[in-house]
């Protein structure tokens, strides 16, 4: 521990949480290089609202004070903020998650951004005090808040020094519109399941909400954190890294692509694939929401027409564990109707979701009716990295289908530098950012599925070894393996153990 841990530490106990953008008696933090929650405030006034700086003797989640309760914002309804449920969505559960090894002592600042019209974007900064002079900046995934990384990003990268921030997309979550109702009971709402009669309202379909805004408050939050990063150690971040899972992987593909004066590299873990052109989510979840009740009929049968048609739609094979559960029945129930609602009543407004019905979208037949098209094309991800990015992503993801996702992606890598060599770009590819895509065979979108099907792989380290693997590239220019299948059990390897893509998408 360096002195001026010891030093800080020594002042935790006279110190307290503060708010705003008051001046700070923190004499006591007075030693070099000791972040002070007075000196990042006043660097980000005007920029944040209703912020509160906490100085910490643990900042990871084994101080349960890091991470808020739900619903903790009184101002606003249950359902909105839902920070300690966001950040096991994408994580294993508990005694297969990053391990804790070490407490982190620092600042961690919870604010709104003060520009945002809507009054919802949120961010997140983690300072600690043994700062190894690099920046983390985390999307989030579904319609999470910026706590949504705690346990898979924040606690191995603060653990290892880095500063770290994240950011709600600009959007809160959801709120409650019905608990027991056989009806939409308005025109924004989308039912949880199609067995369900709980109804939920996304803030991300209310007006000022384009999801156009993911990208941009994922750029303003890395603006944010290199100023807090400036006023707490005296020296902007040698490097910042964007890493993020599900549609915060979108975020890190958007932030490599688009912003390369403020990012050195990412990591985007099953990020979600956004094209005009087929496939995307709403070619691919109708599907699936049309089919299954057929499956079921069917006894679960996988030589069934229903079941040839999901796996025709780019979904990997189902796992059955017993007459009524399986894999695809996990992602039926939590996120098949659901997704498909949010993104369409989104992008495609005037379609009448529960009327004409979810099951019958036709995504091609709209673009005709509807300016669905050019709403996608909006938000697109170009594939015209700037930055060096691995994507990691898992065969058997029953949301985001590795061929549609991070396959496509991986296409639009490689269609952007063709037409780049054809447009007279001849700087030849050592000079180029790199990209790779790591497999992981049995890997799926939800870590927690795992264990229920014990087939599965978890994806969390080898996202977390990509990352090692990223900053050793950007930093000592070492190589980054080959895009590769990392094998049942296996890890990313220099040679690859199978190059490529994974032969088959389930491997028992």
């Amino acid at each position: 521990m360096n002195p001026h841990t010891r030093t800080a530490l020594a002042a935790l106990s006279a110190l307290s949480t503060f708010s705003g953008l008051t001046a700070l008696p923190l004499a006591a933090l007075a030693a070099p290089a000791a972040p002070t929650c007075a000196a990042v405030l006043a660097r980000l006034a005007g920029r944040l609202a209703d912020a509160t700086c906490t100085v910490s003797a643990d900042l990871t989640t084994a101080n349960p004070a890091t991470t808020p309760a739900d619903n903790s914002i009184p101002s606003l309804p249950p359902g909105a903020f839902t920070p300690t449920t966001d950040r096991a969505v994408i994580a294993p559960s508990a005694a297969k998650r990053t391990p804790i090894t070490r407490a982190v002592p620092g600042l961690q600042i919870d604010a709104r951004m003060a520009d945002d019209p809507t009054g919802q974007a949120r961010f997140l900064l983690r300072l600690p005090l043994d700062w190894n002079g690099r920046l983390v900046v985390a999307g989030a995934s579904g319609t999470r808040s910026e706590f949504n990384g705690d346990f898979a990003w924040s606690d191995y990268v603060l653990q290892k020094g880095y500063a770290y921030a994240s950011q709600n997309k600009g959007v809160l979550n959801l709120r409650i519109a019905s608990l027991s109702s056989a009806t939409p009971p308005n025109g924004l709402a989308c039912r949880l399941n199609p067995a369900s009669g709980v109804w939920v309202n996304f803030y991300d379909n209310d007006d000022g909400q384009p999801f156009t805004r993911w990208r941009d408050t994922m750029v303003k939050a890395a603006r944010l954190a290199g100023d807090g990063v400036v006023a707490a150690y005296g020296a902007r971040a040698r490097y910042t890294y964007a890493v993020g899972t599900s549609n915060g992987g979108y975020q890190v593909r958007r932030a490599v692509e688009s912003a390369p004066e403020l990012f050195d590299g990412g990591v985007d873990w099953e990020g979600t694939y956004v094209d005009a052109a087929a496939p995307n989510l709403l070619t691919d979840l109708p599907a699936g929401v049309l089919n299954f009740g057929d499956y079921v009929a069917s006894g679960r049968d996988p030589n069934s027409t229903a079941a040839k048609n999901i796996v025709a739609a780019g979904y990997p094979p189902d796992i059955v564990r017993s007459a009524t559960s399986s894999l695809w029945t996990s992602y039926w129930a939590s996120f098949w109707e659901v997704t498909q609602c949010q993104w369409q009543k989104r992008l495609d407004p005037a379609y009448d979701t529960y009327g004409a019905g979810t099951a019958a979208y036709n995504y091609t037949a709209r673009l005709s009716a509807s300016a669905v098209g050019s709403q996608l094309a909006a938000f697109a991800t170009t594939g015209r990295i700037q930055r060096p990015l691995i994507t990691v992503a898992g065969t058997m993801d029953g949301l985001l289908p590795i061929d549609h996702h991070a396959r496509a992606y991986a296409r639009a890598v490689a269609a952007a530098r063709a037409q780049d060599d054809d447009e007279g770009d001849r700087r030849g590819r050592d000079d180029r950012p790199a990209y790779r895509l790591y497999e992981i065979q049995n890997g799926n979108h939800i870590e927690t599925y795992q264990d229920l099907f014990p087939q599965l792989e978890l994806i969390e380290p080898h996202a977390q070894r990509a990352f090692d693997l990223l900053v050793a590239n950007v930093e000592l220019r070492q190589p980054l393996p080959p895009s590769q299948c990392v094998l049942r059990h296996g890890a990313i390897a220099n040679p690859a153990v199978q190059p490529g893509h994974c032969v088959n998408l389930y491997e028992p």
